[in-house]
């Protein structure tokens, strides 16, 4: 990832694995988060397959009992005789005492008798005919209408006859409640010897509240929904929460998840099936996702307390061994900074032999390269600066030389007039005193050094210059021109003014090899004086224009190139300043401006 370069190098570390820890967190929390999620739904899905089993474990049970207790009844002889009587009320008190004493049940179960086909002859049983319970009253009442016994014949009965002598069971709803049924034919001997179909016998219990609140309590918190007609007839929810999933319940095989405002259902159904084998109802057993959203919010809990903590451990770890791994970087940095400061000395410790170990070694060796190159370098240079210094010198010291020079020999030639040689003695005289004006300015611009002016005319500085170099300029066949008014007068230090005309004027002759014309003005510009040095030589080239007045830069000429550099030094102690322009007509023009 790319940060901004503004952070350290350990802010970046630290972001960086905070980015990663989170990230790596985040991919391992939703992957625990979803797995748990997983197995939590299937372990609900397990939690309803096992309701499942428990219900038909159950209901296996009481049918078995029903079917126990009606088999038992059928085979008791003296059961038998009461119902060859035909007499209702013989039929209702026998039932009524042997199945209060064989099956043992006040539950709210029924017991009927009816005839082959299907004729109530006794109905036992309170919730059967609305009553409370079996035995008393509820018996007589049942024997004397209400409830089956008003129907007439019985349709359960006509359903299990093609199973005859078999028992059925099976679901039916009668009276507007679903019932678990158990059919069971009474036969007896006739007088030929062969049985015949005496009576049958319906025991059953009816699916309500008390019977879904007792499977949810024997199947660990299941919730149960009975439908018969896609209408519920018994349920351990609310009906607010019922009839959602009623409307929303599709028969099929398998897990359903259904929705309601605010929870969520895994919903398994099973068909109820009639003793013909047709649907005649569902059974829906639910359980609610609340505790699987109760178990994942404390996941997520426990998740992002161990993200915080890993966070933090991590960015504690990072910190620790960044700072270890980046104090030899901030060694190196200091002191990378001390040899751009120019101290070439600096060393770094040298920790392990590891990268960073053998990058300080390097670093060390290149510091001492740098160090000793710079010291070699230096002595080259003050051998190299000695040796241009003392060629300008002599550059420099040349002209006035050869003045005294050929001034000397023309006194030893010949006989001169008095005249003559008062002249040449005034030319000897001068180039001595330029050479020690001009060494006393070089000791004393090494020693910064710098003498107080005096009033002086323009003219007598420019005319002293050129006396001097007028021999050589004669023998270059160059003619120097002067125009500088004598009323002109300046504060000025005479002998370094002097020099910058001497340097002006000499370097113009060395660049006219072949003869041309030097023109010397002054004039007064504005608040000061501009003075003018015009050759007709080639001019200053592009190349070194810009460092002109550099020391020892040159321009094809002999010498160094230190005049020009002092001569600027000299205008700018003045309070003025000195640059050159190249002519459009060719040669080079250098002025000189002075505070008048």
């Amino acid at each position: 990832m790319n940060l901004p370069s503004r952070h350290s190098l350990l802010g970046k570390i630290v972001l960086s694995t905070s980015v990663a820890i989170t990230l790596l967190l985040a991919a391992a929390g939703w992957f625990v988060h979803d797995v748990t999620r997983r197995a939590l739904e299937n372990n609900l899905r397990q939690e309803i397959q096992g309701s499942l089993r428990a219900y038909e474990s159950l209901w296996q049970a009481r049918a078995e009992m029903l079917r126990s207790v009606s088999r038992a009844l059928s085979n008791m002889s003296d059961v038998r005789r009461a119902f060859q009587t035909n007499d209702r009320a013989t039929i209702q008190d026998t039932a009524s005492e042997y199945w209060a004493q064989v099956s043992q049940s006040r539950s709210g179960g029924i017991f009927l008798v009816t005839d082959p086909q299907g004729e109530v002859i006794a109905s036992l049983g309170g919730n059967a005919a609305g009553k409370d319970s079996l035995g008393g009253d509820a018996a007589d009442k049942g024997a004397r209408g209400g409830g089956p016994a008003d129907k007439g014949r019985f349709a359960v009965v006509r359903d299990a006859a093609p199973r005859f002598p078999e028992q059925s069971d099976g679901f039916s709803m009668e009276d507007g409640r679903l019932y678990e049924l158990v059919v069971t034919p009474v036969y007896v001997q006739t007088q030929g010897g062969s049985s015949g179909l005496l009576n049958v016998l319906v025991a059953g219990f009816p699916v309500d509240q008390g019977v879904a609140g007792d499977l949810k309590d024997r199947t660990g918190g299941s919730d149960f929904v009975f439908l018969s007609g896609g209408a519920p007839v018994a349920s351990t929810l609310s009906d607010a929460e019922t009839r959602p999933i009623v409307n929303q319940y599709r028969r099929g095989s398998g897990v359903q998840d259904l929705q309601l405002p605010g929870r969520e259902f895994a919903v398994l159904g099973t068909t109820l099936r009639d003793l013909a084998g047709a649907p005649a109802g569902d059974l829906l057993i639910l359980h609610n996702f609340d505790s699987i959203g109760r178990d994942l919010s404390a996941l997520e809990a426990r998740l992002l307390l161990i993200w915080a903590a890993a966070v933090l451990a991590g960015l504690a770890v990072s910190v620790l061994l960044a700072r270890r791994i980046l104090r030899p970087i901030r060694q190196l940095d200091q002191a990378a900074a001390l040899i751009a400061g120019e101290n070439y000395g600096a060393q770094v410790p040298v920790h392990g032999d590891d990268e960073l170990g053998r990058l300080a070694r390097t670093f060390n060796a290149m510091s001492g390269s740098i160090q000793g190159a710079r010291e070699e370098l230096i002595r080259r240079e003050r051998i190299s600066t000695i040796g241009q210094l003392s060629s300008s010198i002599v550059h420099d010291l040349r002209n006035p030389l050869a003045s005294i020079y050929g001034g000397a020999e023309m006194m030893m030639d010949g006989e001169l007039s008095p005249a003559q040689l008062q002249r040449l003695a005034g030319n000897i005289y001068r180039s001595s005193r330029v050479i020690n004006e001009m060494l006393q300015e070089l000791v004393d611009v090494s020693r910064g050094r710098i003498h107080s002016p005096e009033t002086c005319q323009l003219s007598e500085i420019v005319f002293a210059a050129v006396d001097i170099l007028s021999p050589v300029a004669s023998e270059h066949g160059v003619a120097i021109s002067a125009f500088v008014d004598s009323a002109i007068e300046l504060p000025l230090e005479r002998a370094r003014m002097e020099r910058v005309f001497l340097n002006l004027i000499s370097n113009a002759i060395e660049a006219m090899p072949s003869g041309g014309q030097i023109t010397i003005s002054a004039k007064r510009n504005g608040g000061g004086i501009l003075v003018e040095v015009t050759d007709t030589g080639p001019g200053i080239p592009e190349a070194v224009r810009a460092r002109l007045f550099q020391p020892f830069v040159t321009s094809g000429k002999n010498g160094l190139g230190l005049g020009l550099a002092l001569s600027r030094q000299t205008l700018l102690d003045h309070g003025g300043d000195l640059w050159v322009e190249n002519n459009a007509g060719g040669g080079a023009r250098f002025r000189l401006r002075l505070p008048g």
